[in-house]
């Protein structure tokens, strides 16, 4: 219930945000903003998992394409008694994963190609127990709508920037328009969708992490993995939508400057990740 509230409320706040955009054009503006307000909304909860997977170009198999991959998820949800997610592979060689939906029954988990050729299958059955806990805890809708949101305000915070350069000029035709304002609304709108990604309580992770080692009965495939993903996450570079990135089990973004990229950081450090596995704090 308390993931829902958080949907509900950064559902509202990106309504709420798209009408006082759409405000800036004048009266005209402000009922653009509020039908893109309702279409953003509905859009953001039906099809934020879509665009997330299509974000990671992501592409779904089958136990036929990926055996070992399917099994492993195949055996950690008849532990956890959840439904089989749809399984997605993105061909960045980047070893990463995260999982998106709207609930257990509509979710999906997509590794990197990269997490497949460089980890161990237990090392790769520690990461997919993390996701399918995120999945159980419901962790899965909140990170999904405020990735879309995230990826909504950037666009319109671009769509403002040039709204801004053109509505002070002698030929506007919208005499109600507040270059200011549209200026304003550019350089705060891409803040506001990292603000919106802080909602992402750095907890989930670490309760993410205790659960998959419950579920696979020890911490230490988790933790291998998280030492080797936070390395390679410095080393090989990832095109991931920043908007994107708090949904990762280790942040994608590591060896790309992003700006306020550390300050708005939803990824707990690894090093406490790996000792609160190693320690036990789990049991």
């Amino acid at each position: 219930m308390k993931n829902y509230g958080k949907t509900a409320v950064l559902l509202a706040f990106m309504g709420g945000l798209l009408v006082l955009i759409g405000g800036a054009f004048g009266q005209g503006g402000l009922y653009i903003g509020l039908v893109l307000g309702f279409v953003m909304v509905g859009g953001s909860y039906w099809f934020s998992d879509k665009l997330a997977i299509a974000s990671a170009r992501g592409r779904a198999v089958t136990r036929e394409d990926a055996p070992q991959y399917y099994e492993i998820m195949d055996d950690l949800c008849r532990r956890a008694d959840l439904p089989m997610p749809r399984l997605y592979i993105a061909p960045s060689d980047q070893p990463n994963a995260f999982a998106t939906g709207r609930n257990p029954h509509h979710a999906a988990v997509c590794v990197n190609q990269g997490l497949l050729q460089l980890m161990t299958w237990d090392e790769v059955r520690g990461v997919l127990a993390h996701e399918l806990t995120h999945v159980r805890n419901r962790d899965i809708l909140t990170g999904s709508v405020a990735a879309a949101i995230g990826m909504t305000i950037t666009f319109v915070a671009r769509m403002a920037m040039w709204g801004a350069m053109f509505a002070g000029g002698g030929n506007s035709r919208d005499r109600d328009a507040n270059p200011i304002a549209l200026l304003a609304m550019a350089i705060l709108a891409p803040i506001a969708a990292m603000i919106i990604q802080m909602a992402i309580s750095r907890s989930r992770e670490f309760q993410a992490d205790a659960g998959a080692a419950r579920l696979i009965g020890s911490g230490e495939p988790l933790a291998q993995a998280l030492a080797k993903l936070d390395v390679y996450a410095g080393r090989i570079p990832s095109t991931v939508d920043p908007n994107q990135a708090s949904n990762y089990i280790i942040n994608p973004l590591k060896g790309r400057k992003v700006q306020f990229g550390n300050l708005f950081s939803t990824h707990p450090p690894t090093e406490e990740r790996i000792r609160r596995l190693r320690e036990g704090s789990w049991a």
